[in-house]
């Protein structure tokens, strides 16, 4: 059995992931690839990933006439942009999508944006799009991949992680996973002498099921108590969401000097 010591030496060495490190689901990148390449017309193309873990993008081998369809570190994604265009190699790559405008502004690189944010095999949540130096339009905001990449994203997620089951449980039963969530809106307080603990309703047990996280049988008037603290609690949240929609964002207007501009690019 290896000691414990030589683990902690051994780590030291391995690769540390980073927020670089993504890891793009293969159900993502051939969803990816499958757009471009239908977009673009890349059929017959050599379709090149020079990013992976310890690959170096500057020294790889590209293939005459090849496109790189990859997902790069983000950190340095402008260095990446120079190099390609500086070198005339065709690229789609992913994209933060909050900050893509920065990297096309001075670029002649267009942006396809989505609305969805990819969940990455290292468990990273990020709202993605892509740049590109292929096609005719500077900013295409494409509804069609934003609903094929959530739908596969789904479907995928399904298959891999395991669902808790839901259970609608009697009102005399109070358990920490429905409760916890008055607590932003309400107080509720319950005295020991009106509980019981319980693992499992005897409903449940010969289906051999069990309360996750258990749960305590409340008393009458607990549990009067509590779905008057439930109840006050919709209500307040549901206030809550009305006042925010009647907030409106601040409204920011055009100059006369951008006015002008709008006017130039409309060929007025």
């Amino acid at each position: 059995m290896k000691s414990k010591t030589y683990e902690e030496f051994v780590e030291k060495f391995k690769p540390k992931k980073t927020t670089d490190d993504c890891y793009t689901p293969p159900y993502i990148y051939d969803a990816v690839k499958s757009w471009a390449a239908n977009e673009y017309g890349l059929e017959g193309r050599p379709v090149v990933r020079p990013f992976y873990p310890g690959g170096d993008y500057e020294n790889y081998e590209y293939p005459e006439n090849g496109v790189v369809i990859d997902n790069p570190p983000f950190s340095v994604l402008s260095k990446i942009l120079d190099f390609y265009l500086e070198r005339r190699i065709d690229f789609f790559l992913f994209a933060p999508t909050l900050t893509i405008f920065s990297h096309i502004q001075n670029r002649p690189v267009n942006c396809v944006i989505i609305d969805c944010a990819i969940e990455y095999e290292n468990g990273a949540k990020v709202r993605t799009s892509f740049v590109t130096n292929m096609g005719d339009y500077k900013i295409n905001v494409c509804s069609g991949l934003t609903v094929a990449l959530s739908a596969i994203q789904r479907e995928a997620l399904k298959k891999v992680k395991a669902e808790l089951p839901k259970y609608d449980y009697p009102d005399e039963l109070l358990t920490a996973a429905k409760i916890q969530k008055i607590a932003k809106y309400c107080d509720l307080k319950i005295k020991g002498s009106d509980v019981a603990f319980v693992r499992t309703l005897d409903a449940q047990r010969t289906h051999k099921k069990t309360i996750f996280g258990g749960g305590f049988l409340l008393s009458e008037k607990s549990t009067a108590e509590k779905l008057k603290a439930e109840k006050a609690a919709a209500e307040k949240a549901a206030a809550e969401k009305a006042n925010a929609e009647k907030v409106g964002a601040e409204v920011w207007g055009l100059s006369d000097r951008e006015l002008e501009i709008i006017r130039e690019l409309s060929g007025e």
